[in-house]
């Protein structure tokens, strides 16, 4: 089906696309997340998160048939790569040296939020196909340097590869369950160095007197949330950055979206001293490391609090998947294990486009060559079979620029 057979608009504002549609579209894909949510995008705009004046001015493209909703996505226009957490600043440093403006590009992402899953909501392949073409024509029509898709699904991966957009691939660490009765017997599966490892780093927070309580859902109160905001927002200004997210959006999410969030607090001597908060996924089984934050410093209490609390409530649970979140090749030692992620970019410029292509290609033989060194440093005392989301990771991704993720 060709572009001429939709109406294409291209909206400023989440709330001109009825939720009920959106959410009908995202329902329908083979990797939802909770994080492409209308709710999730709206809160992210009227709390004031991804706008205009923060570099993310929104430009959500819509495919219709009459009345009919076929195909949509969030698209920003960014004035900066910050909160992205696929870097690309060696793309921009270079167009800048050759007096050539990337700013502002197209990125279609969920902001600040690197979560692998459904990026383009369609409702079938030629919609799919149909959606991707629409971003490349807005694309070039507002001259804009080029079009990037972050974290995305393999539908997607394939529609934006047909049409001509070059794939990169990057890591995260995400665990998963092997029908574990219980920590112990997940504990039972790691090599011995790995066990008495984990084993050391979890009596150290037990014998500092630390304990957990955990609230799932409105069980989270306005107590809850704040104490979770001000160890949040301390963390992150403590590594020199105001944080990305206000009070306000995470108010929006315990009015909209309480069902796909759990707390974790740690206390000692009667204070609250951390919290960990992770996104929820029930109807598909996934977990989702997001936020942590200390008022208190306490050793290990950063791995106990957002690896092996929410690793064990996932068990207890029968959660299949915990992811936990971007980079960080530590978590390997705690039973994460690396997966490949890949984003897909068109750059206007045919030069820089064929540099950045070359690119790619090393960065990509990079990968696939670790993939014999990672089976060597598995945690795991009997590797599982590889799928097709394999475990990959590499050494040299490039690094992030000074703004941090918690």
């Amino acid at each position: 089906m060709a572009l001429n057979d939709y109406v294409i608009r291209v909206l400023n504002t989440p709330t001109e696309v009825p939720a009920a549609d959106w959410d009908a579209l995202l329902d329908q894909e083979a990797d939802p997340s909770p994080f492409l949510k209308h709710a999730y995008l709206s809160a992210l705009h009227h709390s004031g998160g991804a706008t205009a004046p923060t570099g993310w001015q929104p430009r959500f493209v819509t495919l219709w048939k009459g009345a009919q909703l076929c195909a949509a996505c969030p698209l920003y226009l960014k004035s900066h790569s910050y909160g992205e957490y696929v870097f690309d600043w060696a793309w921009a440093n270079a167009h800048e040296q050759h007096g050539l403006a990337y700013y502002p590009k197209a990125l279609v992402a969920v902001p600040f939020t690197p979560v692998p899953g459904a990026r383009l909501l369609a409702r079938d392949g030629s919609a799919r196909s149909a959606l991707v073409t629409a971003l490349l024509q807005f694309t070039k029509q507002a001259s804009l340097s080029s079009l990037h898709l972050l974290f995305a699904q393999p539908q997607d991966v394939a529609a934006c590869e047909a049409a001509g957009m070059m794939l990169r691939h990057t890591v995260q660490f995400h665990w998963h369950n092997a029908t574990y009765r219980d920590f112990d017997h997940f504990l039972s599966g790691l090599q011995q160095e790995k066990r008495k490892k984990i084993r050391q780093e979890r009596r150290k927070v037990a014998e500092a007197g630390v304990h957990f309580r955990q609230a799932q859902g409105r069980a989270i109160t306005a107590d809850d949330w704040d104490l979770f905001y001000r160890c949040y927002e301390r963390t992150y200004r403590e590594h020199g950055n105001p944080p990305y997210l206000n009070r306000d959006f995470f108010q929006r999410m315990a009015n909209d979206m309480p069902e796909h969030w759990l707390l974790f607090v740690a206390q000692r001597e009667g204070r609250d001293i951390a919290c960990s908060l992770i996104g929820l996924d029930t109807e598909h089984g996934v977990a989702y490391g997001r936020y942590w934050g200390a008022i208190e410093r306490v050793d290990c209490l950063h791995f106990e609090a957002c690896y092996y609390q929410p690793i064990e409530w996932c068990i207890l649970h029968g959660m299949r998947r915990f992811e936990g979140g971007a980079q960080g090749e530590h978590k390997m030692a705690r039973a994460l294990l690396p997966v490949q992620t890949t984003s897909a970019h068109w750059l206007a410029h045919p030069a820089f486009a064929d540099a950045v292509q070359r690119f790619l290609e090393r960065e990509g033989e990079g990968i696939e060559n670790y993939l014999e060194h990672l089976a060597q440093r598995s945690p795991l005392r009997a590797p599982p079979a590889a799928t097709g989301n394999a475990p990959v990771t590499i050494d040299n991704l490039p690094s992030a620029p000074p703004r941090n993720q918690v």
